[in-house]
Parts: structure tokens; C-alpha cells; sequence
């Protein structure tokens, strides 16, 4: 039944028409953004999708995937509207499938847009509430951290100074234009250099009142009443609102 699904959704015929609330995790290599997405995802009422698991789950039978596979095999970039098309027909499963809800899941991908290309592209799927702009002050101490981080996993390859200088140059000359391409009222700035437990402090301290202003919630399906405000206020209903929702009262005082 899922392989015959599956198969539907991946057809050429299907098309989506609705536009995902999303937010997007952006910075430079080793900012952090796989590591705060997958945080992000695991709480109820936040979806995360990386463009890595795009590509990981793509089915190479499909059309798609052999256009996918015709470039990779050659050493050649992917592009841009073959990548948009495989998000999203990857999308559209996931949301056939019921992994994705989007009427009560906000959607956090990152590493997608990767330049202003995608970013138009993303138009019509997209309705973009806000961008989380990881912020690396110190970009010699950043790609310290990026060889450190390959070398801890065994990434030898990926460990060569050339070669994560050669990630920042693509970074700032093509992916790093994407912020001009959006409003500056909806970005919003996280120094990622701190621990991932701070980082992560300060990413929700933004989209939390994003998310509860636009959807339920996720545990009760409950309108919520009173959303968190950006400066980080979570404020909560009087003692007396609580009871009265509840149906109970507030203990008398014995005599």
C-alpha cells in the first residue's frame, strides 16, 4: 500500500497548490543548522526537513531520480529547478503520507534555499515567517571547528583546510545573497557560537511565538490563547482563567 501511494505522489501529474508556513535555518558551513533542525523536530509542532535528507530518500527509479542520477554520475551540479522539483514531490509525500500535517506543523528546513535562484523557485511553495540566521563572527575559529568536527567523525577528506575554504567561498558568494532576497523584518540573528544548549535557547526564544501565533496545540489541538511574544515573555492564564476553563473552582478557605 505505502510503494503504491508512493508511486502516486512521485508522478509527474501530481501537483501541490498550497504554501507550507516555514521557517529557515541559515548560516555558514558548521553553523549549526543540521544540529538545531533536528532539535527543532523532535518538538511537537515543529517538522524539520534537510536538503541531505531530500537527497538521501530519493527514490532512483523514479524519473527525478534518474535526472538526479544522470548529473551526480558526471560530477556535475544538480540544477536548481531539477532540486526544487525532487523538495518537492519529496513534500508532497510526506504530507500524503501523514508525516508532515501541514495545518499543525511548522515546517523548519535548512539547507534549502542555497542561492536566489531556489529562493524564487521556492515562491510559490513557501510562505517564509521567519529566517534564523545562525551568525558566525569569527570565521578562522569556524573553520577550526569545521576540521575538528571531521576529524572527530572520521571525515578525513573533509578535514582538509582547502576544502572547507573552498565551502565558505560558495557560501558567501552564492547562498549568502539569499538574505537579500527576503524581507530584513522577518530575519532574525543567533550567534551560533555558543553551546548547542544556548544556541537553541535563543533560536526559540524567536520561533516559539511564530508558532504558537499560527497553529494549535500540537498535544490538545487547542487555539492558544495567549502565544509567547518575541522578547522571550511566555505568559501564562491567571490561576482563576485555569479554573474556569476547567470547570472547577478555587478551593474556600476553612474557618
Amino acid at each position: 500500500m505505502r510503494a503504491a501511494i508512493l508511486a502516486f505522489v512521485y508522478s509527474p501529474e501530481v501537483r501541490m497548490s498550497q504554501r507550507f508556513q516555514t521557517i529557515l535555518l541559515f548560516g555558514a558551513p558548521g553553523a549549526g543548522k543540521g544540529t538545531q533542525g533536528k532539535i527543532l523536530g523532535s518538538v511537537p509542532g515543529f517538522y524539520h526537513l534537510s536538503c541531505g535528507e531530500v537527497f538521501r530518500t530519493l527514490d532512483m527509479s523514479s524519473r527525478i531520480g534518474r535526472t538526479f542520477q544522470e548529473y551526480s554520475s558526471k560530477g556535475k551540479l544538480v540544477p536548481d529547478d531539477v532540486t526544487i522539483e525532487m523538495w518537492h514531490q519529496n513534500m508532497h509525500a510526506r504530507t500524503v503520507l501523514s508525516d508532515y500535517k501541514p495545518k499543525a506543523d511548522l515546517l523548519v528546513l535548512d539547507g534549502i534555499p542555497r542561492n536566489v535562484n531556489q529562493a524564487k523557485l521556492l515562491k510559490n511553495h513557501l510562505d517564509v515567517l521567519q529566517i534564523i540566521h545562525l551568525v558566525c563572527p569569527n570565521k578562522e575559529e569556524m573553520i577550526k571547528r569545521l576540521r575538528r568536527r571531521a576529524l572527530k567523525e572520521n571525515r578525513v577528506d573533509d578535514a582538509k583546510e582547502e576544502v572547507i575554504r573552498k565551502r565558505w567561498e560558495v557560501y558567501e558568494q552564492e547562498t549568502f545573497p539569499v538574505l537579500d532576497y527576503y524581507p530584513k523584518s522577518i530575519i532574525r540573528e543567533v550567534d551560533a557560537t555558543g553551546s548547542p544548549a544556548r544556541v537553541l535557547e535563543h533560536i526559540l526564544e524567536w520561533v516559539v511565538p511564530i508558532q504558537e501565533s499560527h497553529f494549535n496545540n500540537p498535544i490538545t489541538g487547542e487555539k492558544i490563547d495567549h502565544p509567547a511574544t518575541p522578547n522571550g515573555v511566555h505568559p501564562a492564564p491567571a490561576f482563576s482563567s485555569r479554573r474556569a476553563k476547567a470547570g472547577t473552582k478555587r478551593p474556600s478557605k476553612k474557618r
